[in-house]
């Protein structure tokens, strides 16, 4: 395939796209819903035996159903600051390729942090607004971002894209275009083509093949696990049941339910909640088997909910709520009854989303975290290559210190 071959294109809206163009490019290997005689656990089993020698995973969020639901409900819309420019890279007029990205007047919703480097530039005469995001709004899960259809030349295609990317950042008039929460693999390519490295921190939990809750608490140390025993038990007091809720069990009273839940805690902890009451509908309507929503009732009525996304090998922890506060509700919501899920279904990870290292003593492990930027003023773009290698410098040692800090049983307290 000649370069010469390859065209770009930036549409204003996932609406612009076809699904089935988007999903062969992003998810290609999508585990089947029904007739084919397995179960939901099953055929994710089969999917994630398959995806082993294409190291091709099915992640929901970048699905076209969910990018069509954040725009479509309106909580990623030109409105909001977050102006669709999906890129487009066809080959004799298919699509091989799409970076999914955002026009952006701001750098909320993002969950790699940038303020101080668009602060910087504007006090020395600059603008940093626009910028160009390619990310999941809202999502701080790591997934492709380069998404490239099975069968084509992925590298000529993802350097097409990268080029492509800053590309437009001249055209958009922005100051920058930012790749956040992408596999290692992007982040060292990204580099490559002129874009600059960046690291963070997250924590997730991994299973090691265990068959109960009991087996992970068995490869912890004592104090903890007793902790996270009086910690269950105390969550589950006042009466409190938990509940799964995913495809047809989530009911628009569910989805009510949970919204409020969104909105109270995220008008605390935000300021504005991102999403929209329509969006929870639209992901009803067309993801409902990839949602699992933990839910807590009390006296008939639910009081606290979490939402997570149901991947090949992963469950991707999200946000959560409640309208009534009970001691340790969080982190059974969130954090155990993801763990107890994962075992269930075979799942080999669960991420539990941003930042947060109250996450070490409840058995979620360190994880690195990459994202790539491309700067197009060269007096900036220095500025941040200097601050982003002593960052580096500070995540890969504060890493370390936290991986040496996590609660499972030394040899000697195993033997």
């Amino acid at each position: 395939m000649a370069s010469s071959e390859i065209t770009l294109e930036a549409v204003p809206s996932a609406a612009h796209i076809p699904a089935d163009d988007w999903d062969a490019c992003a998810n290609p290997h999508k585990p089947g819903r029904e007739g084919n005689g397995l179960d939901r656990a099953a055929s994710r089993d089969v999917l994630v035996s398959s995806c082993a020698e294409t190291k091709s995973h099915y992640n929901p969020f970048v699905s076209h159903a969910f990018f069509s639901a954040v725009e479509v409900s309106g909580s990623a819309t030109v409105r909001t600051g977050w102006a669709p420019r999906h890129l487009l890279a066809k080959v004799g007029g298919r699509i091989a390729g799409i970076a999914p990205c955002y026009l952006k007047s701001h750098s909320q919703g993002e969950y790699v942090f940038d303020r101080g480097w668009a602060d910087a530039y504007e006090r020395a005469g600059g603008r940093y607004y626009p910028k160009l995001q390619v990310s999941v709004p809202f999502t701080p899960a790591t997934g492709p971002r380069l998404l490239i259809r099975d069968g084509e030349n992925r590298e000529q295609i993802a350097s097409a894209l990268a080029n492509g990317l800053m590309a437009l950042t001249g055209v958009s008039k922005a100051s920058s275009a930012h790749v956040t929460f992408a596999p290692e693999e992007d982040w060292k390519f990204l580099a490559e083509h002129g874009f600059l490295q960046r690291t963070d921190q997250q924590f997730h939990w991994r299973n090691q093949g265990f068959m109960t809750f009991d087996d992970f608490l068995s490869t912890l140390n004592s104090r903890h696990r007793k902790a996270i025993k009086r910690e269950r038990r105390d969550a589950m007091a006042n009466g409190i049941t938990i509940h799964w809720l995913t495809g047809s069990d989530i009911t628009e009273e569910a989805w009510d339910a949970f919204f409020e839940f969104y909105m109270e805690t995220g008008s605390r902890k935000w300021g504005r909640p991102y999403l929209t009451r329509t969006f929870y509908s639209l992901i009803g309507e067309s993801m409902a088997e990839d949602v699992l929503l933990v839910m807590a009732r009390r006296n008939h009525r639910w009081i606290a909910g979490a939402i997570n996304f149901i991947g090949s090998d992963t469950l991707f922890g999200r946000h959560w709520g409640a309208i009534e506060h009970h001691p340790f509700l969080h982190f059974e919501v969130c954090y155990y009854q993801a763990i107890e899920h994962a075992i269930k279904h075979r799942l080999k990870v669960v991420e539990a989303g941003a930042q947060g290292e109250h996450k070490l003593a409840r058995g979620y492990v360190p994880q690195t975290t990459y994202s790539a930027h491309f700067i197009a003023d060269p007096g900036l773009r220095r500025a941040i290559a200097d601050y982003l290698k002593r960052e580096r410098a500070y995540v890969a040692e504060a890493g370390r210190e936290l991986a040496e800090a996590v609660p499972f049983r030394k040899a000697d307290e195993a033997s």
